[in-house]
């Protein structure tokens, strides 16, 4: 009996609703790295790259209205197609999980793109500046006090960096963590006694679609040791869904980890004993 209803089964025609629906989430899977990839290697500027990953996010909606509908057709008349919807409906989730996590973000978080541990008077793109305010680019100027007080609220942890090490080891400090990092650096000038700050900027680039953020770092002198502020900014688009925050934030806890790591270790190291002269030495 049941090799009956499985060849009858086997005879049914595939459902077009469900094989559209899989074409569809295959297209959109495609589309979607094709959009990552322009970014990443900057074939494409930003966008229209995301204007390329909106269209396929759309297609994976559609191919899931497809797919319910398609579920329902193989429920009225039988036909085949169920391992083909549920291909779809998978490869949907897989390609809309994330933006959907950044649609939470986008709903939650402040619509800014400029965070600094500094507001009143942030380190400014000097290097950068000219990449900035051109074919709709974000200005280099600090957005000002509203930013600032967005930021107060929802980030209050981004402050300063107060440090007991002179600007030259600060200096020296955040060069190899933004090496480690592996952003692009574009100007570095080292701190000059006794008040001329160390400067760093670098392109930094989000984890998944590879969006430019700009990236400036002041070492400033200081009479116990020395200062850092930080500022990220993205080039593209008002709202950062909070990347910029996340990596000052980031670059902050470094920065004190390899401080409190140094003096750490310049505490625990013995001075060097000083040898006592030999007795019946002949003093000149």
């Amino acid at each position: 009996m049941a090799r009956r209803f499985s060849a009858r089964y086997q005879s049914e025609p595939f459902s077009a609703l469900a094989t559209w629906a899989r074409r569809l989430a295959v297209f959109s899977a495609v589309a979607t790295l094709v959009s990552i990839v322009t970014v990443r290697f900057g074939i494409l500027e930003s966008k229209p790259a995301l204007a390329t990953l909106l269209g396929a996010l759309a297609c994976a909606g559609l191919s899931i209205l497809v797919a319910f509908a398609g579920l329902v057709a193989l429920w009225r008349d039988g036909s085949r197609g169920i391992g083909r919807i549920l291909t779809a409906l998978l490869l949907n989730v897989l390609i809309l999980a994330y933006p959907a996590y950044l649609a939470v973000k986008y709903r939650n978080l402040p619509p800014i793109h400029d965070i600094t541990t500094d507001p009143i008077n942030p380190p400014h793109f000097d290097a950068l500046a000219r990449l900035r305010g051109t074919d709709g680019a974000n200005s280099a100027v600090y957005t000002g006090l509203y930013s600032a007080e967005q930021q107060r609220v929802a980030y209050p942890a981004i402050e300063p960096v107060e440090l007991d090490l002179t600007a030259q080891h600060a200096f020296d400090i955040v060069r190899r963590l933004i090496a480690r990092r592996k952003w692009l650096v574009i100007d570095e000038r080292p701190p000059q006694l006794p008040r001329q700050p160390g400067h760093i900027e670098a392109v930094a680039k989000t984890p998944v679609m590879g969006f430019r953020e700009d990236v400036v770092i002041r070492i400033m002198p200081t009479e116990d040791g020395s200062r850092v502020d930080i500022r990220s900014s993205s080039r593209y688009f008002e709202h950062d869904l909070g990347s910029n925050a996340a990596r000052v934030s980031s670059l902050i806890d470094d920065i004190n980890t390899a401080a409190e790591n140094i003096v750490e270790k310049s505490v625990k190291e013995p001075p060097v004993p000083v040898k006592p002269p030999t007795k019946g030495a002949v003093k000149r």
